[in-house]
């Protein structure tokens, strides 16, 4: 009988297969279920495994995870997103044999690819077609990683869905999995062919205008074109920067709340300094590849945080607005992680309650601000396209200061106070943890370092109200808010994951 063999700690010149059979001499084979290093130890770094063990004659095909159809006759269900959450709910529910039709107001992602890439060589911006708007949703800009916090039965689902389209096998059992910005490129349009094979319908170039209700409760939906869908169940997953769809919601008198988030700016690093801080004298050996770091730091006397998040090990910083006039910073890898360059997010904790009452779209308009400054502060600095730029040591310092000679943005960067984008409350507390984090990972404060800005959108500043138990909007029946833009997500898993919680939770109904 197979069993879990946990913690087995392999060191980098060691062969995984020798070790098992020291172990477990008469396994014919296994299957990796979890795999990370271990690298605390300065000279002792070690590839740690989680492992099932087959022997002779034992079945070691993998779980594939199947969805029980059922019988169902209603109206089809109506997907308003093509993100990770609504591509998830209708790949749910066409497994459950229930029809669906999905509205994505962006292209399909050849077409978005298009439109992206002339944004960041000209500053052409197209607001329904960029890093956050099209097919895949911002998720197919997020270096496709599939790290999450949450615990949930379906993770493992998602992530044998996403290898049955395309991802690496890999994704399955790596302690930091990611498809790679490349990859998942790749992925989505075959999870859109299954999907239109099976019955869904989607309809591309079709941004939702209008939810059409009748006594708070769900009748359908109005595209920009005039054309109209009925429909009594609503799956709302149109992502954090939809700004245009929560001014709607608002209209309609939809429960809505603040919610804490968090902003910052980018931080990029050579990648050969984050490997030698990390792995020391192991830095270019090749089980190893592109160091990454996850980075945390507390202030108890005001109970803020700054932490590190969406760390991109030889990735790429990335302009990624969804409105003109503004700007935002993000950052991908894609699969091999070979830019030699690594960013990260460092980021702030900004507490609603605290900075903006009651009112759920003051923080949405405090972000909105933000990105234009920063926008507004690059054409004063003589750019166009370019996103903010300036020396760590110099946004510590709060001086200008020349940039390096190079960079990872598609879209450049240009010399600016970037410190003086933030207020000061945010920039004395990014510094202060600036200088922590060097302590814990000497070689932070590296000269060559550059922070770009501004990040502003790491999670969503307002949460469209559910209920715990339907998952139904708690003011008007048949709206089902889902995802990171609802505010119940951050990042694909945990945004898949919603997206078939939520298909479960209309099924029961």
């Amino acid at each position: 009988m197979s069993k879990q063999l946990q913690n087995i700690k392999v060191r980098l010149d060691e062969s995984l297969d020798e070790k098992l059979r020291l172990l477990e001499p008469n396994y014919s084979s296994y299957r990796i279920l979890r795999k990370s290093v271990d690298a605390r130890k300065r000279n002792e770094l070690h590839e740690v495994y989680s492992l099932e063990v087959f022997y002779p004659g034992e079945d070691t095909s993998a779980p594939d995870y199947p969805v029980e159809k059922i019988n169902y006759d209603g109206k089809p269900i109506l997907i308003v997103g093509s993100g990770p959450a609504g591509l998830f709910a209708a790949l749910r529910l066409v497994e459950r044999g229930v029809p669906c039709i999905l509205f994505e107001r962006g292209a399909p992602t050849n077409q978005r690819m298009i439109k992206i890439n002339r944004y960041w060589r000209y500053g052409e911006l197209d607001t329904d077609n960029n890093v956050c708007f099209g097919e895949g949703g911002a998720g197919l800009y997020s270096d496709g990683k599939l790290i999450t916090r949450i615990k949930s039965p379906y993770i493992p689902y998602v992530m044998h869905r996403l290898v049955k389209f395309g991802a690496p096998e890999e994704i399955q059992y790596l302690a930091n999995p990611h498809v790679g910005s490349d990859r998942i490129r790749r992925v989505i349009p075959k999870l859109r062919d299954y999907l239109i094979e099976n019955g869904c319908t989607i309809h591309f170039n079709a941004k939702v205008e209008e939810l059409l209700t009748s006594n708070n409760k769900m009748t359908g939906l109005k595209l920009r074109d005039g054309r109209v869908f009925e429909g009594d169940h609503i799956i709302l997953a149109t992502g954090h920067s939809a700004n245009d769809m929560f001014y709607h919601l608002n209209d309609l008198g939809v429960a809505m709340e603040g919610k804490s988030f968090a902003v910052g700016l980018r931080v990029e690093h050579p990648q050969k300094a984050v490997n030698e801080i990390q792995y020391r004298g192991h830095a270019e050996h090749p089980k190893l590849g592109a160091a990454n770091y996850k980075l945390t730091h507390h202030d108890y006397s005001d109970n803020i945080g700054v932490y590190s998040f969406c760390m991109c090990p030889g990735g790429y910083v990335l302009s990624s607005a969804t409105d003109v006039g503004s700007i935002v910073s993000n950052g991908m890898s894609n699969y091999h992680r070979n830019s030699p360059f690594a960013n990260s997010a460092i980021v702030i904790s900004v507490d609603y309650q605290k900075n903006f009452g009651s009112n759920p779209f003051h923080g949405l308009d405090w972000r909105n601000k933000l990105e234009k400054d920063a926008f507004d502060a690059v054409i004063k600095a003589g750019g166009t396209k370019q996103l903010p730029a300036q020396r760590l040591t110099d946004f510590i310092k709060g001086k200008t200061g020349p940039l390096t000679e190079k960079n990872s943005s598609p879209s450049d960067g240009i010399a600016t106070r970037v410190d003086l984008l933030l207020p000061d409350w945010i920039r004395t507390r990014l510094i202060e943890a600036f200088h922590k984090f060097d302590d814990s990972m000497k070689g932070f404060l590296h000269k060559d370092a550059q922070v770009f800005g501004v990040e502003s959108r790491t999670s969503c500043p307002i949460r469209i109200s559910r209920d715990d138990t339907t998952l139904e909007s708690l003011s008007h029946k048949g709206l089902y808010p889902c995802g990171e833009g609802a505010g119940y997500a951050g990042g694909i898993t945990s945004a898949a994951v919603d997206g078939i919680k939520i298909v479960e939770a209309i099924l029961k109904t």
